[in-house]
């Protein structure tokens, strides 16, 4: 196979937009770089696809992913990208461990309000989903 095709067949980002008014933003569903490919700034690359998407097409107001608490590697890679941890979500994942919810600002959030942490976690029933 193709070293081109192999790298890209091993390299992913998903994403989508939601919400409604001040709350309309990106979403990072999953990013991944299988771990022959990592450390090329690709999920940096991924990340910034998405991001400009988000922002000048679809003309949200932030961009959001949720991450295990535990992650230490990518909390540290999304905050070097611009993203700041928004909330804490109690047993988000499987019931058992936090999640953090990290948010970037776009463009047209020019006060940053997206992005201004609030100040005690929250439960997953207290998510909105749109």
């Amino acid at each position: 196979m193709d070293e081109t095709l192999r790298c890209y067949s091993s390299i992913a980002v998903m994403g989508k937009v939601e919400g409604q008014g001040e709350s309309w933003h990106g979403h990072v569903t999953a990013v991944t770089v299988a771990p022959e490919y990592r450390r090329q700034q690709l999920a940096k690359k991924l990340m910034n696809l998405l991001e400009d998407i988000s922002d000048k097409i679809d003309k949200g107001y932030f961009v959001d992913l949720f991450v295990r608490a535990s992650n230490t590697p990518a909390i540290k890679m999304y905050e070097k990208l611009g993203y700041v941890i928004y909330r804490r979500v109690l047993r988000y994942y499987s019931g058992e461990e936090d999640g953090l919810d990290m948010r970037k600002a776009l463009s047209r959030d020019v006060e940053k309000k997206s992005i201004v942490p609030l100040k005690r976690p929250i439960t997953p029933d207290e998510l909105e989903y749109d």
